[in-house]
């Protein structure tokens, strides 16, 4: 990792000034670490009501202010963009104030859960001719950028199937004194399928491209029952043809990520951080990466969520592919939902 960067050493010409808005533990462990490598790029100031991390972020950026509320903060008149890394049951207002006071914003997952919000917040950064980008950190990954560079030069012919699973024991912790927000549906939208479906939905359109045309979903408590949501999630998906398939859990025995690609020619195989190419007639082919079940806030695959966020704000032509997954991912956790309580029945995702 580079040295850090304090706002002294980075403010050149040109450098964009930043507005972090929560600093719970993806924030501390996830944003601040990874903005640190980031040169021509400062933070003005922060915005929590909890204080814990005020130290954290003042160490990672000496000089810059704190603020109880965010309304503080986006008041001032020297910002160039927001990081919102708050709950998602705030990610809307956040949003908004901060496209509305004329910012680029880079928001955690999901943006929104409701695809009109989507579209609303998609539309308002159109007006303002500013960069709205959602945390995607996962397809930085080196595994998975691994597996996106074979498919996409054809290592396996035309993709036929598609399977993803995240198993967990447990949510991952979150900051606060009321407890973890990632269990009380109210604040988190969801359970395990929005806290990693979001992740799975990008990934499988990075491999997959297009939009799947039907889906069917079951949301289930498999072991923890003190939570008022579901833990596992198993989402089957007609992806243009190709069959894709989605298993996510809070209720594993113990941490996992695996993915299995089959092509017409070949299939590669995700176990950990070890990606397998086999194609018949040839020996498997192997490259050995960080584990994708290592951590929870991964603070070395930022670089990437920044490049492409900087590659946003500073070309207007770059704009909208992010948004344009987002909304999908946000239509296809919708859906699922929705299937589930209609017992999983098969649902049309509509053409866009």
């Amino acid at each position: 990792m580079e040295a850090r960067l304090s706002p002294a050493s980075s403010a050149a010409p040109g450098a964009l000034r930043g507005a972090l808005i929560g600093v719970g533990h993806v924030a501390r462990h996830g944003h601040l670490p990874g903005w640190s490598t980031v040169a021509d790029v400062s933070f003005a100031g922060a915005a929590d009501g909890r204080t814990e991390g005020r130290a954290p972020f003042l160490e990672a950026w000496p000089g810059a202010a704190w603020y109880a509320t965010a309304e503080e903060l986006l008041a001032r008149d020297d910002l160039d963009f927001a990081d919102i890394c708050a709950p998602p049951s705030v990610h809307l207002p956040l949003v908004r104030a901060a496209l509305d006071r004329g910012l680029h914003v880079l928001c955690e997952k999901p943006l929104a859960l409701d695809l009109s919000a989507v579209a609303a917040l998609g539309a308002r950064a159109r007006e303002q001719g500013r960069a709205l980008v959602t945390v995607h950190n996962w397809k930085h990954a080196p595994a998975v950028m691994q597996i996106t560079r074979l498919v996409r030069e054809g290592a396996v012919g035309s993709v036929r199937r598609c399977r993803w699973e995240t198993r967990r024991t447990q949510p991952a912790a979150a900051a606060g004194e009321k407890g973890n927000w990632r269990i009380d549906p109210a604040q988190s939208g969801g359970g395990v399928l929005v806290d990693h479906g979001w992740h799975a939905a990008y990934m499988m359109r990075e491999w997959l491209g297009g939009r799947p045309r039907t889906l069917s979903a079951t949301l289930e408590t498999r072991k923890h029952r003190e939570f008022p949501l579901e833990d596992t999630a198993e989402i089957r998906l007609d992806w243009s043809g190709a069959r894709a398939e989605i298993f996510l859990t809070w209720a594993a025995e113990a941490r996992s990520n695996s993915a299995v690609i089959e092509g017409e020619r070949g299939t590669i195989a995700l176990e950990g951080g070890l990606v397998t190419l086999s194609v018949p007639g040839a020996a498997p082919r192997d490259w050995e990466m960080p584990s994708l079940a290592e951590g929870s806030h991964h603070a070395d695959w930022f670089g990437g969520v920044a490049r492409e966020f900087l590659s946003e704000v500073r070309e207007p032509a770059a704009r909208g592919g992010n948004l344009e997954a987002a909304a999908l991912c946000a239509e296809i956790l919708a859906l699922s939902q929705d299937s589930s309580r209609r017992g999983g029945e098969t649902l049309a995702v509509p053409a866009r």
